[in-house]
């Protein structure tokens, strides 16, 4: 089974994109912050795939701008801050700009996961 990180401040969104995720067989974790998915990774969890709500912090966070190279990601952004610079695209396979529905971004997951053993 696959595993996903969603990491976001906003509760409503990571349980929309987990609980969307669950139902299609998919072990979707909440997170609020990298640092949670430092601790998760630490105890033995290797995400599939990462959805990210971007923020500044993401930016300054040298160990989760690693991890996103290294994990097929999808980076939810604003049209109007600076996490949209080339940078942060360079990060995410996938950038979804905000106002976005739950269903893009299961959509983009599920692309991500494709070819992937489950």
């Amino acid at each position: 089974m696959p595993v996903v990180f969603v990491i976001a401040e906003e509760w409503r969104l990571r349980a929309a994109v987990r609980a969307e995720l669950r139902e299609r067989g998919i072990k979707a974790l909440g997170m609020e912050t990298a640092d949670d998915a430092g601790r998760a990774i630490a105890a033995g969890e290797l995400p599939s795939a990462i959805v990210l709500d971007a923020n500044a912090a993401v930016k300054s966070d040298a160990a989760l701008q690693t991890l996103l190279h290294r994990i097929p990601s999808v980076l939810i952004a604003s049209r109007t801050t600076s996490s949209t610079s080339p940078s942060s695209n360079e990060m995410a396979r996938k950038v979804l700009f905000r106002p976005v529905q739950i269903s893009e971004i299961v959509a983009a997951v599920l692309d991500l996961l494709k070819g992937q053993p489950s």
